[in-house]
């Protein structure tokens, strides 16, 4: 069934039921950004299989939102299929509530499935609902009456995450927790995210494609804490260990029914928890609203956790390098695709004892694809790899002992000027952000100007973030720390985990960005001036030293850059054999 038919059918339900306008958006019933199979219903009605973006479905129309990162990609996918794509966050264009606000009727209906929309987002439904005197209701899934095929949720077996690798018990972690619930005033608090839960208990799965979770709800009391998920998951041995860390297994389903009979103040963060758990809650007056008291505690890692993932990040740094000389040695000389070079990476990071799968789909793009950021490779749209231009290559991997990020565009051949410009740029803003120091209380925000500043003097930008915080053996892109224009109020902190990205997107032309992790670390301190932090880069991997006009780069650009292959050298040949120990130092020479 085309998509043109799939929306045909979905207007003829909304219909018959009295909807006027329906909305699907990307999210599960956990509000994650990647989600297993089942809760693909927005890539299913419109075709665009991006990870962000919200579908409205009128009875005339029907609009995509998406972001910057997924412009490009969402016009082609569209195509054909009636839907109009808008830009999120663009000036100009406006939101889906504000497009609401204006096209919506008085006594027209709007429906969702409030299982998969946010309590946040919920409430801006029902201030629009008094507004424009219209009518919402959150009790529509309507996707399992048009998507016959529909995949059941995921059986997949969980397992412990050792705390050898993770550094803290489920005991410990609950304690802490307890005793934020404490300071504000809550008796229960209900954690719907799923890598806060797998976090907290020290559980992981296989439930999300390149995410390690399971799909379940938390619920901690002052003495008790539940976990909701499908009990045939774990084996008797693995809940008799949660039990003795103080959690107790549940059905998954039971969670509607344990949230409506709670007494005592409920902690839920508004932005995690969906609109049908809101609505379980019998007695809103007992509601704290406040961010996932978890999320804090998880994005600062502890030294287990550091000294574990530098590990983790010098043998992903060998599979790096082994892959530059594979790709290297062969362009031009045997045939490679876009996706046998991503397979090739993969195969090589699997050789890993501790690997378990890659951190999400690789985007490996050549010549214009690379202008796609999130740009993943089908058998239609593979390109063969030609010996000029770039190869932009984002990957990562998924290990017991941490989870890595990293993108190198690597050259393939001939450059252009303006080619060889643009990759310079990028390396530039890398190292402004890089060799950043900041006061203790700063924000992501008030540093992202350090790698956008040698573009903007040259009048280029890229729609999207910076930098992004990184799970332990957890979702590749995890918060509450970012580094964006977007205003964010929380601080960056020693032990948050953070990348480095910039890049330079040419539609139809080219795409470049480099990628390292970084961590937070202490840097220096005055009773005059208080403490500073800087950024220590875990990630190793040679800068293709191929694509720089090296006459765009000062000496103190010079001198990092020499360290840091320096550092990739050192780590890195130790686990090489000879040839590729000549190759990495060909890769690292000083400039």
């Amino acid at each position: 069934m085309k998509v043109t038919e799939r929306l045909e059918k979905l207007r003829k339900i909304m219909k018959d039921k009295g909807i006027d306008y329906y909305i699907i958006p990307s999210e599960d019933a956990h509000q994650s950004e990647y989600v297993c199979e089942h809760y693909r219903g927005r890539a299913y009605m419109s075709g665009f299989t991006g990870s962000a973006g919200t579908l409205l479905v009128g009875l005339e129309n029907a609009i995509l939102w998406t972001d910057g990162r997924y412009f490009i990609q969402a016009l082609e996918e569209l195509k054909g299929s009636g839907i109009e794509m808008f830009k999120m966050r663009i000036p100009g264009w406006p939101s889906l509530l504000e497009w609401l606000k204006k096209n919506a009727k008085a006594g027209e209906t709007i429906a969702f499935d409030g299982k998969v929309f946010s309590l946040g987002e919920y409430k801006d439904f029902k201030k629009l609902e008094k507004e424009n005197n219209i009518n919402i209701k959150i009790d529509e899934d309507l996707l399992d009456e048009v998507w016959k095929e529909r995949p059941s949720l995921p059986k997949e077996k969980a397992f412990l995450h050792e705390v050898k690798y993770c550094g803290k018990s489920a005991k410990e972690k609950l304690r802490e927790v307890r005793e934020e619930m404490k300071k504000l005033g809550a008796n229960n608090y209900i954690i719907a995210s799923l890598d806060d839960i797998a976090w907290l208990y020290n559980i992981r799965g296989n439930d999300v494609k390149c995410n390690p979770v399971v799909l379940s709800y938390a619920l901690v009391k002052e003495n008790e804490a539940y976990l909701y998920v499908d009990k045939s998951k774990f084996t008797s041995k693995m809940e008799e260990e949660l039990l003795n860390e103080g959690v107790t297994l549940k059905s998954y389903d039971e969670i509607g029914n344990a949230i409506s009979n709670l007494e005592g103040k409920i902690l839920i963060d508004p932005n995690k928890i969906s609109a049908y758990l809101y609505e379980c809650i019998k007695d809103k007056n007992n509601i704290v609203e406040f961010g996932n008291i978890t999320t804090k505690f998880k994005a600062i890692k502890n030294e287990v956790e550091l000294d574990n993932l530098r590990k983790c990040q010098v043998r992903d740094g060998v599979a790096m390098v082994k892959f530059m000389k594979w790709l290297k040695d062969n362009i031009g000389k045997i045939e490679i695709s876009e996706i046998s070079a991503s397979d090739k990476l993969e195969e090589l990071r699997s050789l890993d004892k501790l690997f378990k799968g890659i951190s999400f789909e690789t985007i490996a793009g050549h010549k214009e694809h690379g202008a796609m950021m999130h740009y993943s490779a089908t058998p239609e749209s593979d390109y063969t790899l030609e010996p000029r231009g770039f190869l932009l290559i984002d990957s990562g991997g998924q290990y017991l002992d941490g989870t890595t990020d990293i993108t190198r565009t690597f050259v393939l051949g001939e450059l252009t000027e303006e080619e060889r410009k643009d990759y310079t740029l990028v390396l530039k803003g890398h190292i402004g952000l890089m060799r950043a120091k900041f006061l203790k209380g700063a924000t992501g925000s008030a540093l992202d100007i350090k790698a956008r500043e040698p573009l903007w003097n040259e009048g280029i930008d890229y729609k999207c973030g910076t930098g992004h915080g990184v799970g332990f053996f957890l979702n590749v892109h995890e918060g509450p720390q970012s580094i964006s224009p977007v205003p964010n109020k929380v601080a960056l902190e020693p032990g948050m985990i953070i990348t480095n990205e910039p890049g330079v997107y040419r539609e139809g032309k080219h795409g470049i960005r480099t990628e390292n992790t970084m961590v937070v670390v202490k840097d220096t301190y005055s009773e005059e001036f208080g403490e500073f932090y800087k950024f220590d880069t875990i990630s190793l991997c040679p800068i293709d030293l191929e694509g720089l006009d090296i006459s765009l780069l000062n000496e103190e650009e010079k001198a990092w850059l020499n360290n840091y292959h320096k550092k990739v050298y050192d780590l890195l040949s130790p686990y090489l054999d000879e040839e590729e120990k000549e190759f990495l130092k060909n890769e690292t020479r000083a400039i």
